[in-house]
């Protein structure tokens, strides 16, 4: 309980090697949630389904990896976190391998929920690099695996797209099933073990969870500001494929997946939002990030059907999201070195369930308001968002 406290100052810097895999690595895990987005067209053509109904999609996806979160993540602090990455990896390509084979919009439904349980690998690997990185580095370090998180957050769109337009939607999740055997025979080869920081029991462990909630009203505030963010970016990609589908654009899949590329751009702030709360403390660039997301949800309803103004405001909202959400983990890591599994727990549950909620409510936005309705609701969540941030 006390080992990371003694060595604070003499932890050796993370190698690089080992940081870039462990960004790789959580950048492809947390793309298999998000596969679906892009081809939500294309599974409403194939199982004649309304734009509501194809929404459950990643709707149950993403309730599947709060689960996931919930009751598999906070292993990290109680089990070794070598040995848990990989039997969760293993337990991910099962998934994915069910989805490649579905049949039908039942199975696709139930293997989501699987996929996202899974994918939580991605919360496993978050707290072990924290860990790793000396606390001078641990922004800078949580910025950069967690810009390869938003990168592969995008980019699974860019990938799920092309490849769906071109050999149809099974061949994504046999492609994402062979990417996490490779990934995970790198990090069997690559990670180093990691000892258990608490010998807590699971059920102590989970009930621990809202201990640290109450105790911690940084930790609350943190969660409702990056839950709001959070539930109008997804809201925005998870409706995008039906935007772009419609007119006057009549694009198919890929157009989602070129216009993921755009905000790989703001994916690279990341490092430099970590470095910064590092130095000057996060809070500025919470409240900053969250305006910001208010502003690109503001471009996208007043130039509606431009184009240019969609590549613009999507540059500012992942450069919003990724800035705040660096800032608002560097503050909450810094609450307890014995509980950082835990607190990312909370975190990114709360986060996930955010998007979950953003998806279901943003397609039922769309479905009565167009676009409109999307945008509106973005608005909406987000503004809240920079009302929370604050206070205090």
């Amino acid at each position: 309980m006390h080992s990371d406290a003694a060595t604070t100052d003499r932890q050796p810097a993370i190698g690089h090697g080992l940081l870039a895999l462990l960004a790789i690595a959580a950048g492809l895990t947390v793309a298999n949630n998000y596969y679906n987005q892009s081809m939500l067209g294309l599974l409403a053509d194939e199982f004649h389904l309304s734009a509501i109904t194809v929404s459950v999609i990643p709707v149950v996806t993403q309730l599947g990896n709060v689960a996931g979160i919930v009751f598999l993540a906070p292993l990290g602090d109680r089990l070794e976190r070598r040995r848990l990455i990989l039997a969760t990896m293993a337990a991910l390509v099962i998934a994915l391998v069910a989805a490649a084979i579905a049949p039908g919009f039942v199975w696709l439904a139930v293997a989501g929920i699987g996929v996202g349980l899974f994918a939580t690998v991605t919360q496993q690997i978050v707290p072990l690099a924290v860990h790793l990185a000396a606390p001078r580095e641990r922004g800078r370090v949580l910025g950069i695996v967690t810009g390869g998180i938003l990168i592969g957050i995008l980019l699974a769109r860019t990938v799920s797209g092309v490849i769906s337009d071109l050999w149809g939607w099974h061949a994504v999740f046999w492609t994402a099933a062979a990417l996490m055997l490779a990934t995970g025979a790198l990090l069997a080869w690559r990670l180093p073990r990691s000892e258990p920081v608490t010998d807590l029991s699971y059920a102590r462990l989970i009930g621990s969870l809202w201990t640290l909630v109450r105790t911690h009203g940084l930790l609350r505030q943190a969660i409702i500001v990056q839950a709001l963010i959070f539930a109008g970016f997804i809201g925005f990609w998870s409706t995008l494929a039906l935007v772009f589908d419609a007119a006057p654009y009549h694009f198919g899949a890929t157009a989602v997946g070129l216009m993921a590329l755009v905000g790989v751009v703001g994916a690279l702030a990341a490092p430099l939002a970590g470095r910064f709360a590092d130095r000057h403390g996060p809070g500025a660039i919470v409240s900053a990030g969250a305006g910001l997301v208010v502003a690109a949800f503001a471009i996208f309803g007043l130039f509606q059907g431009s184009l240019a103004a969609m590549v613009v405001g999507v540059l500012i909202l992942d450069l919003a999201v990724q800035s705040s959400q660096v800032a608002n983990q560097s503050r909450i890591y810094a609450l307890d070195p014995t509980a950082r599994s835990r607190l990312n727990t909370i975190f990114m549950a709360t986060m996930i369930l955010g998007g979950a909620c953003g998806s279901g409510l943003a397609g039922l936005a769309y479905s009565a308001w167009g676009w409109s309705g999307t945008c509106g609701f973005g608005a909406m969540s987000t503004g809240l968002a920079l009302l929370v941030s604050r206070r205090g």
